[in-house]
């Protein structure tokens, strides 16, 4: 799976030290587009910025950049797409504007994003019929331990580390129930349930089980 990054999502992971989490997870490559880079970045994340760049250079960031996407022959539906998201939300989500409309145009799987407010993007890929499906970083801990990759101890661990690194002030056990209720008890999307059962198949996990334990440290 690739992901789109929000400005948000990277700040909050290169913060808290955890970014080759992205890389682990998104086995098959994480992107920005250059307005993140060159704006959002500099206006909102200057003390994580030089750690992007590195990251960027060293191929873990693939960055996108109009001439690329012109390159490509895309740029048209880039825009297409950015002009329509920009009437969806408002002028504030700018970034989160660019980050879904290069994943649509690019046909990526994922969003990750931390804006979960009402009507951004988070929330409304959830009840729209898209093809890209979104995660905030709570999200990716859960089923990074879902796949096994880390214990209960160790997610608890992380997410507080984010939590406290960005003065988020998300609650973890609130965050769990909010997955719980995406993706098994009240679904926006009959293909989330979909895609996490078979998930759990692939890789024989036994999702249930799993979460209590979980549950049990919160």
């Amino acid at each position: 799976m690739r992901a789109s990054l929000d400005t948000n999502v990277v700040i909050h992971f290169y913060r808290a030290g955890l970014q080759e989490i992205l890389f682990s997870f998104f086995d098959e490559g994480v992107f920005i587009y250059e307005q993140i880079r060159n704006i959002e970045l500099v206006n909102h994340g200057q003390d994580v910025l030089p750690e992007v760049i590195s990251d960027i250079d060293a191929g873990k960031i693939k960055l996108y950049t109009d001439q690329m996407l012109k390159d490509l022959q895309i740029h048209k539906n880039f825009e297409y797409n950015v002009n329509e998201n920009r009437n969806l939300y408002g002028a504030g989500d700018l970034g989160e504007v660019y980050a879904i409309s290069l994943a649509q145009t690019l046909g990526a799987y994922a969003l990750v994003t931390d804006d979960t407010k009402q009507g951004g993007p988070y929330m409304s890929l959830l009840q729209f019929e898209d093809e890209v499906m979104p995660f905030n970083f709570a999200d990716i801990l859960i089923l990074r331990y879902l796949l096994g990759a880390a214990d209960e101890n160790q997610t608890v661990k992380d997410f507080n580390a984010v939590n406290n690194a960005s003065d988020l002030n998300w609650a973890f056990r609130s965050q769990l129930t909010k997955f719980i209720k995406r993706f098994f008890k009240d679904p926006y999307r009959d293909e989330d349930t979909r895609w996490i059962k078979k998930l759990a198949g692939e890789n024989n996990i036994n999702i249930k089980m799993k979460l209590t334990a979980l549950s049990r440290l919160l």
